[in-house]
């Protein structure tokens, strides 16, 4: 585990690394490229860069951290992807279960499949479901898988934001990231796509969570990203959903 510099999750925990690429959003993956310098750096757990890789071992994390920390799950990979076998994601769902200080952050972008497992399955009241959403396309039919779990918390990772989404129904939401792309290779975020999710999810009553411009600025210039900062409208968006979380 390693404390990130996400800005929306204090730590990561990667039982899950390796991935494949399933919509527009996943073209120019972070985790991909860091997996890939992790591997030539020799570190453990990256012998097989960017292939699917379960970590058993590491199951047992967050179970030796007594302080509340709150965990984005995977953030090297995607727990609900096609390779990961249910019992292994149980396994994972049941440690989150067994930790009720920690609340964790899971995001997919296989909503069809989070879903199914959900069906019969409780979602631990301190595990928050999201799904990415990067544009009209693939990104918003996810939306409706999400809103037919029954979690704590729903959120939506509208990042990498590649079009505009259009009208958002955000029922049942909770939570909405924005961002932009980072990476030599990366797409320009339109200040009025980012805009119009912030304006529905104030009017929706959503919290809104505003990452990163990443690689180009609201005026369109590429630069790096620490200098594009991170104010949308005139000013930053740091909204989180507000919970009540029973801790054992």
């Amino acid at each position: 585990m390693a404390e990130s510099s996400i800005e929306w999750t204090e730590h990561t925990w990667n039982p899950v690394t390796g991935c494949t690429k399933i919509s527009p959003g996943c073209k120019h993956c972070y985790a991909e490229t860091m997996s890939r310098r992790l591997k030539a750096m020799g570190a453990a757990g990256y012998e097989n860069g960017f292939e699917l890789t379960l970590h058993p071992e590491r199951l047992e994390q967050p179970l030796r951290r007594r302080a509340p920390t709150t965990y984005f799950v995977n953030s090297m990979s995607d727990l609900f992807q096609v390779g990961v076998p249910d019992a292994f994601v149980e396994q994972v769902i049941d440690v989150c279960a067994s930790t009720p200080q920690h609340t964790y952050q899971i995001l997919t972008k296989r909503a069809q499949r989070m879903a199914r497992f959900f069906a019969h399955r409780e979602s631990p009241p301190n595990v928050w479901l999201g799904v990415s959403v990067e544009d009209q396309r693939y990104g918003v039919p996810r939306i409706e898988h999400l809103r037919s779990i029954d979690a704590a918390v729903r959120f939506l990772s509208v990042e990498p934001l590649l079009r505009d989404v259009g009208v958002l129904d955000l029922a049942g939401i909770h939570w909405v990231i924005v961002g932009g792309e980072s990476g030599h290779k990366a797409r320009p975020m339109a200040a009025e796509w980012a805009e119009n999710v912030r304006v529905q999810a104030e009017r929706q009553g959503v919290a809104f969570f505003f990452k990163q411009w990443g690689a180009w600025g609201a005026d369109g210039i590429r630069r790096n990203k620490k200098a594009n900062g991170r104010q949308l409208a005139g000013r930053q968006w740091n909204e989180y959903p507000v919970i009540e979380l029973a801790v054992a």
